[in-house]
């Protein structure tokens, strides 16, 4: 091999694992952001992973929320009307926070039972639901997942 191709194999060589690791990082970086949603059926079911970032929804059980009075811990139930489980909160809830109405949180799911919410998002307004809770509620046949507006896809 003369040394003009030596040279452009080494530099073909070298941008090419270059270009490797900037793909293996933006994959690792890409990882660590990536926050799915999962239903109260699949979290009962164990199909979401523990100890993990994650989003949930489902609609608030009607007198499943507790609220400690010294401090702002708060503890509530959620379903889909095929699952349901838990989740704790520590901090002030949105205003339209209500039994049941869908909500999302984003948190942590530590057990199938348990799961340690960061933010909780409840809907806007009378007649929103998350789209994840939407389709979450139809495939479960829950009575809630009805459209508030009438309009069907």
């Amino acid at each position: 091999m003369n040394s003009v191709r030596k040279q452009r194999l080494i530099l073909v060589l070298a941008v090419l694992v270059g270009l490797g690791i900037a793909v293996g990082l933006m994959f690792y970086a890409l990882r660590q952001n990536i926050n799915l949603f999962y239903t109260p059926q699949q979290v009962v079911a164990g199909e979401a992973p523990l100890d993990t970032q994650m989003r949930v929804g489902g609609l608030v059980v009607d007198g499943s929320v507790k609220r400690n009075e010294e401090t702002l811990d708060v503890t509530f139930d959620i379903t889909d009307g095929k699952g349901s489980f838990t989740v704790h909160y520590q901090g002030i809830l949105p205003d339209l926070f209500r039994e049941g109405q869908g909500i999302v949180a984003n948190g942590t799911l530590i057990s199938t039972s348990r799961f340690e919410a960061e933010e909780v998002l409840a809907k806007h307004d009378e007649t929103y639901m998350p789209p994840e809770v939407q389709d979450a509620l139809e495939k479960a046949g829950h009575p809630g997942a009805k459209k508030a507006d009438g309009y069907s896809e």
